[in-house]
């Protein structure tokens, strides 16, 4: 199997980090125009800005926490040799289950059913970890 496949769902995660990023840079655009931003306290204190806004920088900040141990595993997973189907297919579901995770958090927000994806990503963090280990664990 070629193992550079492992980078397509990272530049999807990438992607939507991106993504998120112009999102965020419109909404506080659209809020400053319309006069909701305390401009006081807008460089300090995330609570200057409207909830719409703040919503949207929680979810870019949740892209740097779980996906941060996504990127390493999907680097080790590559630099031993250990891309395999069931590692990309965990890699897919991973980046996958954060893009609905995303619109969960930017759209109802409903805690429950984002609780379920992030705990789907996790799970699919633990199986490419454990192939790691395995792999790791196989070398002489």
């Amino acid at each position: 199997m070629n193992a550079k496949l492992i980078f397509y769902p990272v530049l999807l995660q990438i992607a939507l980090t991106l993504g998120i990023y112009v999102y965020l840079a419109i909404a506080k655009s659209r809020a400053l125009k319309l006069r909701q931003v305390d401009l006081e306290r807008r460089a300090l204190d995330a609570g200057a800005w409207p909830d719409s806004v703040r919503k949207i920088a929680n979810n870019l900040g949740n892209q740097f926490e779980a996906p941060v141990l996504y990127y390493v595993l999907a680097l080790m997973l590559w630099a031993l040799s250990a891309v395999n189907p069931f590692s990309l297919a965990a890699a897919w579901g991973f980046s996958i289950s954060r893009v609905f995770h995303a619109r969960i958090h930017l759209g109802s927000n409903h805690v429950p059913h984002r609780r379920t994806v992030f705990t789907i990503g996790c799970l699919l963090l633990l199986l490419m970890l454990a192939q790691c280990l395995w792999s790791l664990a196989l070398e002489p």
